[in-house]
């Protein structure tokens, strides 16, 4: 890691979900048994919404069962490990499985599972807030703040 300072820049919601859809792979964070619960996942941005493989095993299925549907988080990155430059975007929404068989048939084709095993299940997030950061470079090096 280099001793360059960095500093947060702001992300619009447009360029969050840019970013967002160019990475395959995230984390949806929702509620299970009264507890946070953070899971890895693959995921499609399409048309202004997140849609995301799950296992039919895990908690958040059976949280979706209902119409109402629940609030998740959903969090994905690519912040370089040796210079810790680069980017975070979060979406918090209504996540709703999807059931209709044609839709949720071509988003299991267009997404691919980020792991091998039962992924039967497809949900859709609705963002109500979509947050994101950049980290960069800011200033010499060696300064110390």
């Amino acid at each position: 890691m280099t001793d360059e300072r960095r500093r947060l820049q702001d992300l619009s919601p447009v360029e969050s979900m840019s970013l967002l859809a160019s990475v395959p792979l995230g984390r949806i964070v929702f509620t299970a048994r009264a507890l946070p619960a953070v899971r890895p996942a693959s995921h499609l941005v399409i048309d202004d919404r997140v849609i995301v493989r799950a296992d039919s095993g895990v908690a958040i299925t059976s949280a979706l069962r209902g119409e109402a549907g629940t609030v998740v988080a959903y969090e994905a990155d690519a912040i370089d490990p040796v210079d810790h430059l680069g980017w975070s975007v979060t979406v918090v929404g209504m996540a709703h499985q999807v059931t209709e068989p044609v839709a949720a048939d071509a988003f299991r084709r267009a997404a691919r599972h980020w792991a091998d095993g039962a992924n039967d299940q497809v949900i859709s997030i609705s963002p109500g807030t979509v947050t994101g950061f950049r980290l960069v470079a800011d200033g010499a090096a060696g300064a110390s703040g």
